[in-house]
């Protein structure tokens, strides 16, 4: 489904999401890592009290092990290869504008992708249609994507992200544990070629999905750091997808709650061309 222009001047560019929401994520393989001391129970008594024993730390997990126990915790490569499309619907909302509107993402694999998010009496629209990538947007109107925006578009549009995400990037580093918000979590950096920083991959230390995505975002106006929080994952036709998503940036905050998704709908390659100009 598209829509319509609806008086694009009217709503402020600041509340414009980073459209794609399914972005590619790796998630964190735990290793347990033991040490056994060989000494005598009577000597380790002597040497040292329970109290004083060290905490156990599990190992660091290394970057293969992170990209293969990603593709298993969404649900893994065979469940992915039944998929060839993705429509999933649901609301937006902006506390500090007091606004709230709708969203729609449509997906067809390999590499094809429309969103439309209606808000404030406004539409944005954004498109990739396996080559072109292209935005609809108030303060931008209709235009083509070009450099780091247009490559950053390419690589989200990927439908079989969580089975390509080494073609993704160049280089993987784990760079250590940390805590979002309640939650322990694992920090991998991902780079892109010789783009400025990588982006930042969190994911949770117990379930091991991604958790958090902090990322440069790429438009007309510059470059901005853009974060992502992901919640409330949910089991759709054997892939698990995050269902809620606060979106952050030095502009905006709002929430996207996701509320339908089906898959292996029939998506005409049509609906993700540029438009023509009106």
């Amino acid at each position: 489904m598209r829509l319509g222009k609806q008086n694009l001047r009217a709503c402020p560019e600041s509340i414009k999401p980073n459209f794609k929401l399914f972005r590619a994520v790796l998630s964190l393989y735990l290793l347990s890592s033991f040490t056994v001391n060989a000494q005598s129970p009577a000597r380790q008594k002597a040497e040292r009290s329970p109290a004083q024993a060290p905490a156990t730390v599990p190992a660091m997990p290394t970057a293969e092990e992170i990209l293969s126990r990603y593709l298993e915790a969404v649900g893994g490569r065979a469940a992915w290869q039944k998929l060839n499309s993705r429509v999933s619907s649901g609301t937006i909302d902006v506390p500090a504008m007091s606004l709230s509107g709708t969203v729609e993402i449509h997906e067809k694999a390999p590499n094809r992708v429309l969103t439309v998010v209606a808000i404030g009496g406004a539409a944005f629209r954004q498109g990739f249609d396996g080559t072109v990538g292209w935005t609809d947007d108030p303060q931008n109107g209709l235009r083509d994507q070009a450099g780091a925006e247009l490559a950053e578009t390419e690589r989200e549009a990927d439908f079989y992200a969580p089975l390509n995400i080494r073609s993704h990037y160049t280089k993987f580093t784990v760079s250590g544990r940390e805590k979002i918000g309640d939650r322990d979590a694992y920090c991998v950096l991902a780079t892109v070629g010789e783009r400025g920083s990588p982006d930042k991959m969190y994911f949770d230390a117990q379930t091991g999905l991604p958790i958090r995505m902090v990322s440069e975002h790429h438009s007309p106006e510059g470059v901005s750091a853009f974060q992502e929080d992901l919640a409330d994952y949910r089991e759709v036709d054997g892939v698990k997808l995050p269902f809620t998503i606060l979106q952050t940036s030095t502009d905006s905050a709002f929430t996207i709650k996701i509320t339908e998704v089906h898959h292996n709908i029939s998506l005409d390659d049509h609906e993700f061309a540029k438009p023509a100009a009106e």
